[in-house]
């Protein structure tokens, strides 16, 4: 690869321990680590910044003054590529699944805020989301601009690298490491950890994003890893994903509660509270184990958990059953 990552966060980022949820986990109390990847920096942190440093510094080899990319309504992703065009003096178009509604709350204020120009696509499935980005980019063309196309979720072979560089990290920071669990959305962060860690040493706990999470990993990690990389040999979890992706399901709500009570630590209700619940349910079926070294990869996603009215209300429930307490 030709080009280098242009610099967006703030590395290597912390790893603090968590011996009050590790004990709730049904861990030992030094067992549990978490890597705070939500706080990269940029635009309200999270895990995209690692991978949107080399597919921008792609964009910026090739000449372009435009960044285009793809996701969910209330996409960390896109959020972050707002934020990361805003910096380097670039435009942004976010093609996003659905239409505007009356609000526009968690990650679509911050969208709006870093000057994105938004493009509904409808009730369309991967290939239609893509299908519209490709338009977009004709008439931005067309008009004069230079777009560059970021994957979905950042992830390909070229934003993997940047989870490479965080299982690196991991590995100078938590020596007799034995397993990184991560959400596992569209198979980025997990085949950069899984490149630089093994197959083995990473649990990837399924959102939803996905028909075929395993197969993108496998396809984006095999490139970058010393030894041969197969679907079939990944620790994968597919038990979290509920009735769909931006479904808050009961696992994930127990988890952003039990994360928040016992270390302080706010979860978002699609992504990381799935793969603490993914944790807690390895734990539980002893795939991970009291005794052995467990990071749990902070992937960020703050905004989304006030773009998503199931996961508010939930939360807010905290605060009245204690109101009604006191009266």
């Amino acid at each position: 690869m030709s080009h280098s990552p242009v610099p967006l966060g703030t590395f290597p980022t912390p790893v603090e321990p968590a011996p009050r949820l590790a004990v709730a986990l049904g861990l030992e109390p030094t067992d549990l680590w978490i890597k705070r990847d939500d706080l990269t920096g940029l635009g309200g942190g999270g895990n995209k910044i690692r991978k949107l440093e080399w597919t921008v510094g792609a964009a910026l080899a090739e000449g372009a003054d435009t960044l285009v990319t793809t996701g969910a309504a209330q996409s960390n992703h896109a959020r972050l590529t707002a934020a990361a065009a805003a910096r380097l003096g670039l435009a942004a178009v976010l093609v996003l699944r659905g239409a505007p509604g009356a609000a526009r709350s968690g990650n679509l204020a911050l969208d709006g805020l870093f000057g994105a120009r938004l493009a509904w696509a409808g009730d369309v499935d991967q290939a239609g989301l893509d299908l519209a980005a490709a338009e977009v980019c004709a008439r931005l063309r067309a008009d004069g601009a230079g777009p560059a196309l970021i994957p979905f979720g950042g992830s390909g072979v070229a934003g993997a690298r940047g989870y490479v560089r965080c299982g690196e990290e991991l590995d100078a920071q938590v020596p007799e490491l034995r397993t990184v669990v991560v959400a596992l959305g569209s198979g980025g962060t997990m085949a950069g950890l899984v490149a630089a860690l093994g197959t083995g040493s990473v649990l990837g706990v399924d959102v939803g994003a996905l028909a075929d999470p395993a197969a993108a990993v496998a396809r984006f990690a095999a490139p970058l890893a010393p030894q041969e990389v197969t679907a079939g040999e990944l620790r994968v979890r597919r038990d979290q994903v509920g009735r769909g992706y931006a479904v808050l399901t009961g696992p994930a709500s127990e988890a952003l509660r039990l994360a928040a009570r016992t270390e302080g630590l706010v979860l978002d209700p699609v992504y990381t509270a799935r793969a603490l619940a993914g944790l807690r349910a390895a734990v539980a079926d002893g795939d991970v184990r009291p005794g052995e070294k467990t990071v749990f990869v902070h992937t960020g996603g703050l905004p989304g958990l006030f773009g998503h009215p199931d996961a508010v209300a939930f939360a807010e429930q905290g605060a009245a059953e204690f109101a009604d307490r006191v009266n």
